[in-house]
């Protein structure tokens, strides 16, 4: 059950478009494409079975089914859905209120600005390379969601390939990430993600990442580099993205606090 603060930060105020990726077939394509696969086969299922031919119109009614329902989720997971499930994870990280926060993959600000609400004291940094994956991804559009949300004077946002952030070491109390580390070119790209992620936090830092893939490869890399209290939970049917077998999990994870000559667990300089 959502918390008030938490069922306030699920009411998105900006226009963050609808989450997939059309950078080969542009988003009105795919959108018309869709209403007509669900047109012709209501129509299909109509005329069978009025004809007499149940199997074949009860199997065009089953995919009819299976299309509208997959396209409600789809919208229903950009508009409300993904807000709902980052409200809760960010809420239940009891943030202070003055950290900075990293996101990749920001896209239209969806989980930057959510985090940013938390943060009055901070900043919430947001890096993307603003590629089609969602419907009018720019700067711009990252910038008004802003405005609109009333957060405008505690971020940033930049042009960059989030395997090679460019960004200080151990500069950020909490790194995010949604929907967005999946779609690097293979393998190894990934990996580097997750190692960006590790280098620029601060002993102490907390990394989320949630994605509809590799979940298990981001907390095997993780461990590897040291990270503790690492978790894989599963977003439940708010973050379907279009059916069921499309899963968002989310990986969470700690650094452990520097150890080093005079410093131990984060205390030196401390008497």
């Amino acid at each position: 059950m959502m918390t008030g603060l938490t069922s306030e930060l699920a009411r998105p105020r900006g226009r963050y478009g609808v989450d997939g990726d059309y950078r080969l077939i542009p988003a009105p394509v795919v959108f018309g494409g869709y209403l007509l696969m669900c047109l012709a086969a209501g129509v299909l299922a109509g005329m069978w079975l009025m004809a007499g031919r149940i199997v074949p119109g009860v199997g065009a009614a089953v995919v009819t089914a299976v299309l509208v329902g997959a396209g409600m989720s789809i919208v229903r997971f950009s508009r409300r859905g993904k807000f709902e499930v980052w409200a809760q994870l960010l809420t239940r990280l009891g943030l202070r209120g003055d950290e900075r926060v990293l996101d990749l993959g920001c896209g239209r600000g969806a989980v930057l600005l959510t985090a940013a609400k938390l943060v009055p004291r901070g900043c919430a940094v947001g890096v993307d390379i603003w590629r089609a994956d969602q419907t009018g991804n720019s700067i711009e559009a990252t910038l008004a969601n802003a405005d609109a949300e009333g957060v405008a004077d505690r971020i940033e946002v930049h042009t960059a390939d989030m395997t090679d952030l460019r960004l200080p070491d151990g500069s950020f109390d909490l790194v995010v990430s949604s929907l967005a580390i999946h779609n690097l070119p293979g393998r190894q790209a990934r990996l580097s993600a997750i190692d960006e992620a590790i280098r620029v936090l601060r002993p102490g830092g907390r990394v989320v990442i949630a994605d509809l893939g590799f979940t298990r490869l981001y907390a095997t890399r993780l461990r590897e580099r040291g990270m503790v209290a690492v978790k894989r939970d599963d977003l439940g049917w708010r973050a379907w993205w279009g059916l069921p077998l499309l899963r968002t999990h989310a990986v969470s994870a700690t650094k452990p606090q520097s150890r080093g000559p005079g410093n131990l667990d984060g205390e030196a300089g401390k008497s």
